[in-house]
């Protein structure tokens, strides 16, 4: 199959992904529309990174940038579905998926800083801002994979640090995604509705979607803390 042939493909398995991203990010999350339409969008994403990055490569449509942002998009689905369900092995996994964090991360910089350094301040016709923020993302899921690994893998993990792990990079796959399409594709987008701040909205639903469960999440959490405090006091004052 072509690198034209693939194209078809990768837009469907994106557009699948986008859909079924949001339905759950919004759906009740451990409901059973949560988790079959979170398994379409893991198997979707993985379809349109990895046919993405070929593509690129094959096409030479700036490899230096697509190809580490589409492995960087595979690696946040993944370790976000191995969060809630460790594989087999499941140790040997963590070190494999932090091993191709830390090369695409570290390629992430190396692109900027050549982006940066060069004459015209572009690498490509890009310049090193975004390099340097995929980068960023991608360190600070490195920085995670570091605690897990000293912490014991994803087995050993619990309660709300593992639902935190499971959003940010199931969202922010979500987010890469809606982002690459609505405004890194808009020129595909018919002109009526091709207006930016209408194209913002749904990378801008993903992003404050994310701080919503991620606030709400912290905020159960401190209620828990709280009532389990109290509790302990009313108990030694019963003692």
């Amino acid at each position: 199959m072509t690198a034209m042939t693939l194209l078809p493909i990768h837009i469907a398995a994106g557009a699948v992904g986008i859909v079924s991203g949001f339905v759950a990010l919004f759906a009740l999350k451990g409901a059973r529309v949560h988790r079959t339409s979170g398994m379409v969008f893991v198997y979707s994403m993985l379809a349109m990174t990895l046919l993405g990055a070929l593509i690129a490569a094959v096409r030479d449509v700036v490899p230096q940038l697509n190809a580490p942002v589409a492995l960087l998009t595979a690696y946040l689905v993944v370790t976000a579905l191995t969060t809630v369900r460790p594989p087999a092995g499941s140790h040997r996994v963590d070190l494999a998926l932090l091993a191709l964090a830390l090369v695409v991360t570290a390629a992430f910089f190396v692109f900027g800083r050549q982006a940066l350094t060069s004459p015209t301040g572009t690498l490509r016709g890009i310049p090193a801002a975004p390099f340097f923020v995929f980068g960023s993302i991608g360190l600070l899921a490195v920085f995670g994979d570091v605690r897990l690994v000293g912490s014991g893998g994803v087995r050993a993990i619990r309660g709300a640090p593992r639902l935190v792990r499971h959003l940010w990079r199931m969202s922010s796959a979500l987010l890469i995604a809606a982002f690459s399409f609505f405004i890194g594709q808009a020129k595909v987008i018919p002109k009526p509705v091709r207006i930016l701040p209408l194209l913002a909205v749904p990378p801008a639903i993903v992003l404050i979607t994310l701080f919503y469960w991620l606030w709400r999440v912290h905020a159960k959490r401190s209620s828990r803390a709280i009532l389990t405090t109290a509790r302990g006091r009313l108990a030694t004052e019963a003692a």
